[in-house]
């Protein structure tokens, strides 16, 4: 272990970690698998490592590897309105690359085999088509059989992608990034954009030996990415390692079948690499509870690597396992990157607490419905029109319905507090602002304040204590995610809730309050079609 990190050993501050685990420093003996280690290192280079102890001790074996990602307070240009030579786009790229060099080097000495960077990490976003073109670079396909580190001039001027490969190869680490990829195209061609090539927002894999193994063109881009190009078709970027086979995608990707879904239920993929710049929006897309309840949902291993800007709520990163989260981190606080660790299984399918396939709407399909006389309300929650129900008791069964979905809740508070207000909802619809998909969800959330008007306005703080809650629906998809969070954005750990087969969510003992308990159902098969793709 490098000095650097043991003589930091005071200053020490520790990202959120599922409740039942224990918190160990370096310094300490580690009593079980599930503890961790965590430390910060001040200096100009900042990061709070967690790590399951007992990993170290298995980090070569086969069915088991360490895993890192690493959130990065991207250096951003000083402006992205006009353009700048490729020196000075390299020089603000290599700043970036110096703080990733440093987390690539740590999570090695840790002993992860693979470590995920986030998109936009190494230059930024909010650029146009000519101002992103000097920071991108021509990527083959890895077909090539490429070492950038060993010839950097075989494909042309690619600095970036040398380091990266060399970063790979000299710390014997998978290194997973993001950039842009510039494909000249024949003005001729109708497809081709009228500056004669193809810009895409790229995630590139170099394994231990800095060989180039995966490239992915992101298919979903959000709206505001106009200085890159929509791929014409799908990609499902795979790839094998001695601990498992990895899926890739990015950000907003997530929302959509292809390739998320496609990648872990046709390519049986072990675990997804997901590389995303995620702006939390509160009560239902929060980075941390919806990214862990998609891993939950699929079934999947994900790690997940978000940027940190808080002044664009940017921030939540974590590693997920199919039956637990590892690590996560989420902090608004303070401005700093964070390193997290954590083992997981190479292979999750074959293990013997594997998660059972869920049957969302047996349950709620099997209950008569409650009858209440608290009539029902719309409201707006992330312009969405919701139908609202109060709870208005410490105890209590509600059913609320829109269309075909019908949610039901079982619930006991500890204490109804008159300063607070809850509600049962539900959607079944197309949202239509910031992209186009069809989503069924049921939900528990606090109001933003009393005034049933607030119901579905993000709100981060809750006073209010719950003894046991149920919530199901009468989904009509296979595809949905378990969410519980907790007042101040944090999750519930696994032992104070579950998922049963009969796709009840079921949650007793939780010691902090409750912000949202969400079942978010996706029905891909309504979506509207794909945004027309000029290449």
């Amino acid at each position: 272990m490098n000095n650097e990190f043991t003589n930091h050993l005071d200053f020490l501050e520790l990202p959120y970690y599922p409740e039942e685990a224990d918190i160990t420093w370096e310094s300490k003996p580690a009593k079980r698998e599930r503890h961790s280690i965590s430390a910060m290192v001040t200096s100009c280079f900042p990061i709070c490592v967690m790590a399951l102890a007992a990993c170290v001790l298995h980090a070569g074996a086969i069915d088991t590897f360490i895993a890192a990602v690493y959130e990065h307070a991207v250096i951003l240009p000083n402006r992205t309105e006009t353009p700048v030579s490729q020196d000075d786009a390299l020089m603000l790229m290599n700043k970036n690359l110096d703080i990733l060099e440093k987390a690539i080097k740590l999570a090695a000495e840790k002993g992860a085999k693979i470590i995920v960077t986030p998109e936009d990490g190494i230059y930024g976003w909010a650029f146009t088509r000519e101002t992103i073109y000097p920071y991108l670079e021509d990527i083959p396909d890895p077909q090539v059989n490429w070492i950038p580190c060993t010839e950097p001039s075989r494909f042309g001027r690619a600095p970036v992608q040398t380091r990266l490969s060399c970063l790979a190869r000299k710390n014997s680490i998978y290194v997973v990034a993001n950039m842009g990829d510039k494909k000249e195209c024949d003005a001729n061609d109708s497809k081709c954009p009228p500056d004669g090539r193809y810009q895409y927002n790229t995630d590139v894999v170099f394994d231990s030996e800095g060989k180039l193994v995966a490239r992915y063109h992101k298919y979903n881009l959000f709206l505001t990415e106009v200085q890159f190009n929509f791929p014409e078709d799908p990609s499902y970027v795979t790839f094998d390692t001695p601990f498992g086979k990895f899926g890739i995608f990015t950000c907003f990707d997530i929302l959509y079948y292809d390739p998320a879904v496609v990648l872990v239920d046709k390519f049986q993929v072990d675990s997804i690499l997901f590389l995303t710049g995620w702006m939390n929006t509160l009560p239902l897309l929060s980075a941390v509870p919806f990214h862990s309840s998609w891993a939950r949902g699929m079934r999947i291993n994900v790690l997940a690597a978000n940027l940190h800007n808080t002044s664009m709520h940017m921030t939540g990163s974590g590693i997920y396992a199919p039956e637990a989260v590892k690590v996560y981190y989420y902090d608004m606080e303070t401005e700093s990157g964070q390193l997290l660790l954590s083992e997981l299984k190479s292979r999750p399918r074959i293990s013997s607490n594997y998660p059972t396939v869920v049957d969302w709407s047996a349950y709620a399909k099997s209950v008569k419905p409650s009858i209440s006389d608290q009539p029902s309300f719309p409201g707006i929650l992330f312009f969405d029109e919701f139908t609202f129900i109060e709870l208005t008791k410490d105890v209590g069964n509600y059913t609320v319905c829109q269309k075909d979905l019908c949610c039901h809740l079982s619930y006991k508070m500890s204490e109804k507090r008159t300063d607070e207000v809850y509600v049962l909802g539900a959607f079944d619809g197309l949202h239509t602002v910031e992209g186009g998909y069809y989503l069924q969800i049921c939900t528990l959330l606090k109001c933003q304040t009393t005034d049933l008007k607030t119901c579905g306005t993000p709100i981060g703080s809750a006073f209010t204590k719950f003894e046991a809650l149920s919530l199901s629906g009468t989904f009509h998809t296979s595809y949905v995610f378990p969410q519980l969070t907790l007042s101040g954005t944090q999750l519930a750990s696994e032992q104070h809730y579950e998922v049963l087969s009969d796709g009840r969510l079921e949650s007793s003992g939780v010691p902090l309050p409750v912000l949202v308990m969400a079942l978010c159902g996706r029905v891909y098969e309504k979506d509207p079609p794909p945004l027309t793709r000029t290449g």
